[in-house]
């Protein structure tokens, strides 16, 4: 028995929480501690609910960092402090932290762990002394890989220099960091809600983006309203929705669009797209060619522009056979690529490479 700890600045998207579970599934003993609880209430198992800072100036400071992504500002693939004010503000915030997270770690024996996973490539400060203390222990660092965390903040050079398996389950990050495995997102398609997809007289097209910016959602608007002057349809467009309601309603729709057109530079799916295609529902999505192709038995239906979307979405609302068709070969696509017993082997086939296990 594997003894796994995950450390997660938050549970995105109930990501990092499905990892955990998966350990669990498999007869692993695993924690994962999370610092600030996930505003959209995904499950938690250890949360130390720290304050986020949420004031205009910390607002403001985001924006920035976003803003470099989206105009291509390049950058350093590794982190560090943009000016003198910020690097004393991340000591400041580590040493407010710190008796917090000390006495985590002494009440959950998280001493005790022999792998730790650092969610995002982020521990609990913006230093590795934490996770060099463990190093010299004997435990074994692994960082993965999410998102915005190589877009956005970068690498922490002093975690990456003593990880032993870097992973990422988005396929761009493969073109920033030449150690990066490919690891798909574990997912459970039992928690997901009996489906009533195709019973629809009209057909129901839902679309929840978390940002709108980065789902492309202004664009997805202005094919759809082009759509309705032609056709009959039903377009839900959901947002700060709790999960559980959010795929309750999913359960009864057609067909799903995830992004397109978005800004933030990653296309592809993430969980929102696994949960449409886990239900039988043709999922809409971006991916650039070498994506497309790249990704085994593609299930996706793709569009890249407004022009695509309109074809795909008008070729998916004539054909009901087509959409039934899509969301039986995405469900079962689901099931053999991101099924917790499938990924897990996979991640364990890394470990033993890296020489973890």
């Amino acid at each position: 028995m594997l003894k796994i700890l995950h450390i997660a600045p938050q549970n995105y998207a109930g990501v990092p929480y499905d990892f955990y579970r998966m350990h669990l599934s498999v007869g692993d003993h695993s924690r994962i501690i999370t610092l600030h609880k996930n505003v959209r209430d995904f499950p938690e198992d250890i949360c130390l609910n720290l304050p986020l800072p949420n004031f205009s100036l910390a607002k403001k400071w985001r924006k920035t960092k976003v803003d470099d992504v989206e105009n291509k500002i390049k950058k350093d693939i590794y982190f560090k402090p943009k000016n003198f004010i910020e690097k004393i503000y991340f000591k400041i915030n580590d040493k407010l932290k710190e008796k917090t997270i000390n006495n985590a770690i002494e009440e959950y024996h998280l001493n005790d762990f022999d792998i730790i996973h650092f969610d995002t490539g982020l521990g609990f400060y913006r230093n590795a002394n934490q996770a060099k203390k463990w190093k010299k222990e004997g435990k074994k660092i692994v960082c993965c890989y999410y998102g915005s965390d190589l877009r956005i903040r970068g690498i922490l050079r002093e975690l990456d220099e003593i990880s032993d398996l870097n992973i990422t389950s988005e396929y761009d990050h493969l073109g920033m960091k030449d150690d990066l495995q490919y690891l798909f997102y574990p997912f459970d398609i039992g928690e997901l809600p009996k489906t009533k997809v195709n019973q629809n007289e009209i057909v129901k097209i839902v679309h929840s983006p978390t940002n709108r910016k980065y789902k492309g959602t202004d664009l997805i608007i202005s094919v759809i309203e082009k759509i309705k002057k032609e056709k009959k349809i039903e377009f839900l467009l959901i947002e700060n929705m709790k999960r559980e309601e959010l795929l309750k309603i999913k359960s009864n729709c057609d067909i799903c669009i995830d992004q397109v057109g978005g800004t933030m530079g990653g296309t592809g799916y993430g969980k929102a797209g696994l949960e449409t295609l886990g239900m039988g529902i043709p999922t809409i999505t971006n991916m650039d060619k070498d994506y497309e192709n790249w990704i085994p038995e593609n299930p996706f239906t793709v569009a890249n522009n407004a022009d695509e979307l309109y074809q795909k979405l008008n070729e998916l609302i004539d054909n009901k056979d087509l959409r039934i068709g899509l969301g039986e070969n995405g469900k079962a696509w689901v099931e053999k690529y991101h099924a917790y017993e499938n990924v897990d082997n996979k991640l364990k086939e890394l470990y033993r490479q890296k020489k973890i296990i």
